[in-house]
């Protein structure tokens, strides 16, 4: 539902977010509370999430963040974000935004060997664990209320982060494309196994959104800026948010389950 400001009504929805410590992750959990939720950030840099709630609650007021530092993909930290959720907000997170990922720069051919093992373990495997931890959490609670209709009035939602790289081959970024494509495999074998029970699985696949993403990838000043000049106006952070807080805040009955996001002039991929 829309508010009477315009924004997306997730007034009473608990989310984690993952990797937000700075980019779409932080733009995300900035988002969803402004919308009305209450958010547990994840992120490795546990500094920056304490910066992250401590900014948003001097705008929103205390008691709307939650902190989980660690890595995404190790599962006792997964773990302690469903955790956090309920001891902070005294109930089960209902949104997970499965956004942490890291890019890397070339192919098969020029990439740096070195760092597949991290990529892979990072965007796949870690994706694919809080997928498999959300789902059993969300699925066993909709056990209950399936048969009756009540899922209808109560959303609960998995938005996983994919990538126009993950829908069109880029021999630019092939390792990470890959990465992404299997991502893409994931989110949209989970939406056919545990739609039917009223959580819905969305799928986001941003083009070049400018943030330190960029830096972490190993991508040259050169090819960025031939992004910015080939495509520009480039997306920010805050565009992916605003369409994660329109996907969620849909009736529960609607689900919009897969969204490309790309700057006007983005032709390819």
């Amino acid at each position: 539902m829309t508010s009477q400001a315009g924004t997306m009504d997730l007034d009473g929805r608990v989310a984690i977010v993952t990797g937000a410590s700075a980019g779409i992750g932080d733009a995300v959990a900035r988002e969803l509370v402004a919308c009305g939720a209450r958010v547990v950030v994840n992120a490795r840099r546990g500094d920056r999430l304490e910066a992250l709630k401590a900014d948003i609650e001097q705008t929103h007021g205390a008691g709307r963040v939650a902190t989980a530092a660690g890595d995404c993909a190790d599962a006792a930290v997964i773990e302690s974000m469903f955790d956090a959720a309920e001891a902070s907000f005294g109930t089960p997170a209902d949104l997970v935004v499965v956004n942490a990922g890291r890019g890397l720069a070339g192919s098969v051919v020029s990439s740096d060997q070195a760092e597949w093992d991290e990529v892979v373990r990072t965007n796949l495997l870690g994706a694919a664990a809080l997928m498999r931890a959300a789902a059993v959490r969300m699925t066993a609670e909709r056990e209950s209320v399936a048969s009756d209709g009540a899922w209808t009035r109560e959303p609960r939602d998995i938005v996983v982060l994919g990538s126009v790289v993950g829908r069109h081959v880029s021999p630019f970024s092939s390792m990470y494309g890959s990465t992404k494509f299997a991502v893409h495999s994931l989110a949209e074998a989970l939406r056919r196994e545990i739609g039917p029970g009223g959580v819905r699985v969305t799928l986001v696949e941003p083009a070049v959104v400018v943030s330190e993403f960029q830096q972490v990838a190993g991508y040259t000043d050169e090819l960025v800026g031939g992004f910015e000049e080939k495509f520009g106006p480039l997306l920010v952070p805050s565009d992916i948010a605003r369409s994660i807080a329109f996907v969620t805040g849909q009736p529960a009955h609607v689900h919009v389950s897969d969204i490309v996001v790309r700057s006007t002039r983005q032709e390819y991929p």
